[in-house]
């Protein structure tokens, strides 16, 4: 089977959306997909709202030889990097807040 990373198209008239999808390169662009990995929406006016990406994802169907399409790989391109720091700074952040809540729990007993 040959995975391809790829932009299936949603929304309606006038009103654009894509789904950023990980699918079978012999289906259909609006088949089933396999993994959904992230959204694209050229609707919104704020450039870092208008994409969300699942990077562990699109790094895990990469190593098993997905290929992206051209708008794919230009899309993560320019905002992947911006995506992982939030990642990143989020898990930052619940690990911050888990330590809290033990040393809390540790100094109650």
């Amino acid at each position: 089977m040959s995975v391809r990373i790829r932009i299936k198209p949603m929304g309606r008239t006038h009103r654009k959306f894509d789904r950023i999808v990980a699918i079978d390169g012999r289906r259909a662009t609006d088949g089933r997909e396999l993994e959904v990995l992230g959204t694209y929406d050229p609707m919104v006016k704020i450039a870092n709202q208008q994409v969300t990406l699942k990077p562990s994802r699109i790094k895990y169907w990469q190593s098993v030889g997905a290929q992206m399409t051209e708008k794919v790989s230009a899309i993560v391109r320019r905002h992947i990097s911006r995506i992982e720091a939030m990642e990143q700074a989020e898990s930052v952040a619940a690990n911050k807040k888990e330590t809290t809540k033990e040393t809390v729990a540790k100094a109650d007993s």
